[in-house]
């Protein structure tokens, strides 16, 4: 069912503080977009969510928040699980009571990632293997018990603008590594499709304006790749001759399980209208448009 966009619609953004919250609320500007942080709404008191929710009464509520700090986790079951499943339960029902079209982010993790052969479809069977793999899927449960729902996988979110001060990812990581000259230690056995903020954010504008199927997605940008080719085009597109260093999962002494293949198949939300770039064109678009040179 399409949903009424006009700038009279009212958006809640959940978690927007962080990298994808903030990219959000930047692709809802011409709406009447509300941003929480967790100082406005604590997501973990099911009571607070309810009312706060019944008292905006918003079109659609967009959920960025999350316990993300995946080896912190195996330590804090109880705060992992309080944020990534059971304040999502709370988000879906006040969606539900409100009639708000509701959109979830998740992530790859909840595959075991001991496949390879392919890139995994939405229809795949989940297995996770940490606590954080494990909160998030039991969140993507919670999540689809809302009448109108968009569950999106992402992974290896990366976008943001040199003047960005939170938390950076892996990518980006990489990327100020080599910008500083430094040397860069490079996965060569994880394997990865990258998930760039804006396209992220205009997927989910895309699927709440048309109204397609509710459902799960998988929202990154095209093509696997482990990280060290992604830090290798990363020092190609700057034009530098990187400190690159391959390494395996292994040798980081990682407390938490990751999966190894964990690259995600976009091809329903291809079907659905929204044909996502591949990571490479990705890549190359957020460096020149961050203001560094590119070749």
């Amino acid at each position: 069912m399409r949903q009424d966009f006009s700038p009279r619609a009212r958006v809640v953004v959940t978690g927007a503080a962080g990298q994808l919250g903030s990219a959000m609320v930047g692709a809802l500007g011409d709406l009447d977009v509300v941003p929480l942080t967790r100082r406005e709404l604590e997501l973990t008191d099911p009571a607070t969510v309810r009312d706060c929710i019944a008292t905006l009464a918003p079109t659609a509520i967009i959920n960025c928040a999350a316990f993300n700090d995946v080896d912190a986790a195996e330590d804090d079951v109880q705060g992992a699980f309080a944020a990534n499943a059971f304040a999502v339960r709370s988000l879906a029902r006040a969606a539900e009571r409100a009639g708000a079209a509701f959109v979830h982010f998740s992530t790859d993790f909840v595959f075991s990632g001991s496949g390879g052969a392919r890139p995994y479809r939405e229809d795949d069977p989940p297995c996770p293997q940490s606590v954080y793999a494990a909160s998030k899927l039991v969140g993507e449960w919670f999540a689809l018990d809302a009448p109108r729902v968009y569950v999106l996988r992402v992974e290896s979110l990366f976008g943001c603008q040199r003047s960005w001060t939170g938390r950076r990812g892996t990518l980006e990581s990489i990327v100020a590594r080599i910008e500083a000259g430094q040397e860069v230690r490079a996965l060569t056995d994880r394997v990865v499709t990258p998930s760039r903020l804006s396209d992220i954010a205009a997927a989910t504008r895309h699927l709440l304006e048309t109204g397609v199927e509710p459902g799960l997605y998988h929202c990154v940008n095209s093509g696997p790749a482990t990280w060290y080719e992604v830090a290798e085009a990363a020092a190609a597109r700057l034009g530098v001759t990187a400190r690159l260093t391959p390494v395996t999962t292994g040798e980081l002494r990682l407390k938490a399980t990751r999966p190894m293949y964990c690259a995600l198949d976009n091809g329903k939300l291809a079907r659905a209208g929204f044909k996502m770039p591949r990571w490479s064109d990705a890549l190359h678009d957020w460096l020149a448009t961050r203001g560094v040179a590119s070749v």
